[in-house]
């Protein structure tokens, strides 16, 4: 559950970052149970239906005409490459380990490309990955740099979807303190490596935060030349936006509308969703997740046992019958018998000698 729910009140701030007398209700899909695991799986299924189908030609490394030479001439059973007067007459061909051949399982266009994402585990990332958002300590493990701002989760007033100038966001941004998380982003921009950098996309940087408006009346403009900054609408939220790689805490920034909106759009506890049929918050495992307090707590020490504060000692071997006659005796009392007419045979023997 998110810390944040201790603290169900937020604060609404201005574009200058004024605390604002008006106050909003944390929406309940904040005190959604955190699961990293369900948002890693959704998005490692999600991001797939993006990926666009490529294979190679179906005739590369088939168009010559090789033939194998067959057995009993010394050499292998590889098609090799007919007619003469040319070096590459006698060389093998077709196969993937043959110098012009095709590759071994030549890629197809039909391969299995997309995944079909169950709707219900879709929204229950969704619903973690938002409540990730409110947590400052999943947020700065992310990496973001949110030490300056005022809370979180950040709520701002209207006024900034409004905004049609860069110049404008970016005074927004170093109002509100949240400069210092694009800054982070002008630091880690460097050189993609791989072949990804002759293809059109020679850099990689980390990610910024994340605006969350309901009407756009120019704030896209105004935040998309500033790096690393995403804008997204309230009704489509998607979880590449929110949990970027898998990875929930993403530093988001909402405006007033779109915040009041969360409730009707995943719903409470009590009352389910307006725009999702059926759906209601994933209900959380555990109510308190502090289980060292729990183990710690009077109720559940009352009615465990007490421990057992005598130690066993480890039991003394199982002694051999063969050489300990006492052990020997407990499993064949004649034992004695047999031992001590043995002993008289020996005596007898000596005397005679």
């Amino acid at each position: 559950m998110s810390l944040a729910a201790a603290r169900p009140l937020i604060s609404i701030y201005s574009e200058k970052n004024e605390r604002g007398e008006s106050t909003v209700c944390l929406p309940a899909v904040f005190r959604a149970p955190v699961r990293p695991d369900i948002v890693s799986f959704i998005h490692h299924e999600v991001a797939k239906n993006r990926r666009q189908p490529y294979a190679v030609n179906v005739d590369a490394g088939h168009q010559t005409s090789a033939e194998s030479w067959g057995t009993g001439r010394a050499v292998a059973r590889i098609p090799r490459v007919r007619g003469g007067g040319t070096h590459r007459s006698g060389q093998a061909a077709f196969g993937n380990m043959c110098r012009g051949g095709r590759m071994f399982a030549p890629t197809k266009t039909w391969r299995r490309w997309h995944r079909k994402v169950n709707v219900s585990q879709k929204r229950y990332a969704i619903c973690s990955a938002i409540a990730a958002t409110g947590v400052p300590s999943l947020v700065m493990a992310k990496g973001h740099v949110i030490s300056g701002i005022s809370e979180v989760p950040l709520v701002v007033s209207d006024k900034v979807q409004g905004f049609v100038k860069t110049k404008q966001a970016v005074e927004f941004l170093r109002r509100s303190k949240a400069w210092a998380d694009v800054a982070k982003v002008y630091q880690t921009k460097r050189m993609r490596a791989g072949l990804g950098k002759l293809r059109s996309r020679r850099t990689v940087q980390k990610l910024g935060p994340l605006v969350v408006y309901n009407e756009d009346q120019g704030v896209t403009r105004a935040f998309r030349n500033i790096p690393g900054v995403d804008c997204i609408q309230v009704d489509n939220l998607n979880l590449l936006k929110i949990a970027p790689g898998g990875h929930v805490g993403r530093f988001c920034i909402w405006t007033e509308s779109a915040f009041k909106k969360l409730d009707a759009l995943y719903g409470t506890w009590r009352k389910s969703s307006e725009s999702k049929k059926n759906w209601n918050l994933p209900m959380p495992k555990m109510s308190n997740t502090d289980l060292s307090k729990l183990l710690k707590s009077e109720e559940i020490r009352k009615v465990l046992r007490q421990p057992q504060r005598k130690v066993d000692r480890k039991k003394k071997t199982k002694p051999n019958p063969l050489r300990n006659i006492r052990a020997m005796l407990k499993l064949n009392p004649h034992a004695a018998v047999i031992k001590r007419k043995a002993q008289l045979r020996g005596t007898k023997k000596a005397a005679k000698k």
